[in-house]
C-alpha cells in the first residue's frame, strides 16, 4: 500500500463518520442508500455502455452483474457511465479525430467521478477500442482497488459459408471501386458483417488490448478472449465487483499490480499474438498512468525474444472466438510462462501471482490450429516493429505480419489529409511502387490521430496490398494490413521531417535494418524547413482544440498531461 492510500483506507468514510455531512447522506438516501450502507465500502461501476456501437450495446447488463456481485460482497454499489465512441462508425470522415482523444476523455470523466464521490474502489467495464485504455489510465491514475472486465469479441459474421467481418465490409468498398464486385455483393457484405453484440472479432486494437490487460493483471483470468454474448461474461462481472471488496481487505493497489514486469508481460502477449499497432500509443500512456518508465526501446527488446505464434486476422485467418475454442488466452500465456517468456511472479487482481493463476488454466487444445508452436512460429521475432531515420527519429511503428518482403523503397506521392488521399486513390493515381504518404494526421495535426483503415482497405481492395508502401504520422486501424508504418514522430505538425517530403522524394523501408529514410542533403532540408508554413490547428474551439494543444508526441503515448506546468 502506497504512502498516497493510506489515509484512504476507506474514502467513503469521510462521508459516513461526519455529522456534518448529512447533506451529503441526504443525496445517497435519494438513490437508495440506507444506514448500513454508509458503513460499507463504496464501490463504483464504471460502465461505457451506449447504443452506439455493437461493441458497447450490451454492457447495461455487465455493469448490473457487477453491481450485484459487489453488493452481495458487502459493498455500498453504484453504477456510473463513461462515453465511448465507434472506431468503425467513425471511420473514414472527421468522425476519427475524436477517436483517439475519446480515450482521454473516458479517463477523465471516470477519475472525475471515483474523485467526487470519495469511492474507494471500482470496476470497469469497456469493450470498443478507446475504452479499455481509457478505463486502465484512470485506474493507473487514481490507484484504488480496481477490476477491468472486457465486453468481449463479437461473433464472425458468415457470408456464402465463410467468415467475415467489419473489415470485410471495408475491403469490399475498395473491390467495389476496382470493379471486381457489384452493389448488390456489397450490400450482402454490409448485411453480414457484424451480426450482435461484441467488438471486432480479429486481432485488432480492442482485442489486442484485451488480451494485453489480462496479461498485465488487471482482469480475471479469460476476460479477454470470452465472446461477449456468452452467460459467463456476466459471472464475471459478478465475481468482478466482489474482488473489489477483497482487494481492499488486502490493500491490493493497481500500482501494485501494474509494475514495469507486469507490461513486460503485456508487450510479450501483443507480440505473441501479432496484435495492433496501437498497443504502443495505449500501454505506453497507461504504464504512465501507473508512474513506470515504458518507452520503443522495451518493445523492442522483447519483441526480438518473442515469435508471432497467432493466426489471427487481419493478416492471419481466424478470430478471437476460434482462440476462445482453442484455449483462449490463458492458453496462450500458460504456453508462453513455460518456456520462460512472461514473469510468472507479478501480483494479479485474483490476490495470486500470474504463475499460480495459470496453474489452474486450460492447454492448449489438441488439433487446433490458431496458435501454432514456438518451435515452429509464423515469424521467429515479434511483428510489431520499431524504425527510425531521418523520416522519423523519434520512431515509426510497422506492423510485418504477413508481409513476404521486408524492404520497400520508392518515390513519394505526398497527401495533407485522407480526404485527399481518397479522390486520389480513386482517380488511379496511386500505382505499383510508390510510396503513399499522408501527414498532418498526428495527434497534433490531425487532431487526433485518425486511422487510416479505409485508405488500406481501398489499397487492399484494388489488389495493391504489399505492392504500395503508406506511410503516415497517423495511425492504422488493427484492422489494417499491408506495408503500412505509422506514428511517425515527430509529426508534420511538430515540425517533424514528414513535414519537409516533396513528391518524387526516394523513400527507403528496412524492417530488418529498421530504418526509415528519405534521400534529401541536409542542405535540402535546410532549405525546405525555410518555406515550411507554421502549423495552424484545424479547431480553435472545443474538446479537438483542446486536445490538440495538450497532446504529446505518439512516441510518448499521445497523452494529454505530459507538460502541463
Amino acid at each position: 500500500m502506497t504512502e498516497e492510500n493510506k489515509d484512504l483506507r476507506i474514502r467513503s468514510k469521510v462521508i459516513s463518520d461526519d455529522p456534518n455531512r448529512a447533506p451529503n447522506r441526504a443525496m445517497l438516501r435519494a438513490v437508495g442508500f440506507e444506514d448500513e450502507d454508509f458503513q460499507k465500502p463504496m464501490v463504483g461501476v464504471a460502465s461505457t455502455w451506449t447504443e452506439v456501437t455493437p461493441c458497447n450495446i450490451h454492457i447495461d447488463e455487465l455493469a448490473r452483474s457487477a453491481k450485484t456481485g459487489a453488493s452481495d460482497s458487502g459493498a455500498a454499489p453504484m453504477i456510473f457511465n463513461t462515453i465511448s465512441v465507434s472506431d468503425g462508425i467513425s471511420m473514414g470522415h472527421d468522425g476519427m479525430n475524436y477517436s483517439l482523444p475519446s480515450r482521454d476523455i473516458i479517463a477523465d470523466s471516470i477519475e472525475a467521478v471515483t474523485g467526487a464521490e470519495r469511492l474507494d474502489g471500482f470496476v470497469a467495464i469497456g469493450a470498443c477500442d478507446k475504452t479499455t485504455p481509457g478505463c486502465l489510465i484512470s485506474i493507473g491514475r487514481m490507484n484504488l482497488p480496481s477490476v477491468y472486465v472486457y465486453g468481449g469479441t463479437i461473433q464472425p459474421g458468415k457470408l456464402d459459408g465463410k467468415d467475415i467481418d467489419l473489415v470485410s465490409s471495408f475491403e469490399a468498398v475498395g473491390q467495389y471501386q476496382q470493379g471486381t464486385i457489384d452493389e448488390k455483393q456489397l450490400h450482402r457484405v454490409e448485411c453480414n458483417a457484424c451480426p450482435g453484440a461484441g467488438a471486432c472479432g480479429g486481432m485488432y486494437t480492442a482485442n489486442t488490448m484485451a488480451a494485453a490487460v489480462e496479461a498485465l493483471g488487471m482482469s480475471i483470468p479469460g476476460s479477454s478472449s470470452t465472446p461477449a454474448i456468452y452467460d459467463y461474461k456476466k459471472e464475471e462481472c459478478r465475481q468482478a465487483g466482489a474482488m473489489i471488496t477483497d482487494l481492499l481487505e488486502k490493500e491490493i493497489y493497481p500500482r501494485d499490480i501494474m509494475t514495469k514486469e507486469a507490461f513486460e508481460n503485456a508487450i510479450t502477449v501483443v507480440m505473441a499474438l501479432g496484435g495492433s499497432t496501437n498497443a504502443f500509443l495505449h500501454l505506453i500512456a497507461i504504464a504512465r498512468s501507473a508512474d513506470v518508465d515504458l518507452t520503443y526501446d522495451d518493445f523492442e527488446r522483447i519483441r526480438k525474444n518473442v515469435p508471432h505464434i497467432a493466426d489471427l486476422k487481419p493478416s492471419g485467418q481466424y478470430v478471437m472466438q476460434d482462440l476462445y475454442e482453442a484455449g483462449g488466452v490463458p492458453a496462450v500465456l500458460k504456453m508462453l510462462h513455460q518456456e520462460g517468456l512472461l514473469h510468472g511472479d507479478c501480483l494479479t487482481v485474483t490476490g495470486k501471482t500470474l504463475a499460480e493463476n495459470l496453474e489452474d488454466a486450460p492447454d492448449l487444445k489438441e488439433g487446433q490450429d490458431v496458435i501454432k508452436p514456438l518451435h515452429d512460429p509464423i515469424k521467429q521475432q515479434g511483428p510489431l516493429v520499431v524504425l527510425k531515420g531521418n523520416l522519423a527519429p523519434e520512431g515509426a511503428v510497422a506492423k510485418m505480419s504477413g508481409q513476404k518482403i521486408s524492404r520497400f523503397e520508392g518515390p513519394a506521392k505526398v497527401y495533407d489529409s485522407e480526404a485527399e488521399t481518397t479522390k486520389a486513390i480513386e482517380a488511379g493515381e496511386i500505382v505499383e511502387g510508390d510510396v503513399l504518404v499522408i501527414r498532418n494526421v498526428g495527434p497534433k495535426g490531425g487532431p487526433g490521430m485518425p486511422e487510416m483503415l479505409s485508405i488500406t482497405s481501398m489499397i487492399v481492395g484494388r489488389g495493391l496490398g504489399g505492392r504500395v508502401a503508406l506511410i503516415t504520422d497517423g495511425r492504422f486501424s488493427g484492422g489494417s494490413h499491408g506495408f503500412v508504418i505509422g506514428h511517425l514522430a515527430p509529426e508534420a505538425a511538430a515540425g517533424g521531417p514528414i513535414s519537409l517530403l516533396q513528391n518524387g522524394d526516394t523513400i527507403t523501408i528496412d524492417s530488418d535494418t529498421q530504418e526509415i529514410n528519405f534521400d534529401v542533403t541536409d542542405e535540402q532540408l535546410e532549405e525546405r524547413a525555410r518555406h515550411r508554413a507554421p502549423f495552424e490547428p484545424r479547431y480553435k474551439t472545443g474538446a479537438l482544440a483542446k486536445y490538440s494543444k495538450l497532446v504529446s508526441s505518439s512516441a510518448k503515448g499521445a497523452v494529454t498531461d505530459e507538460n502541463l506546468f
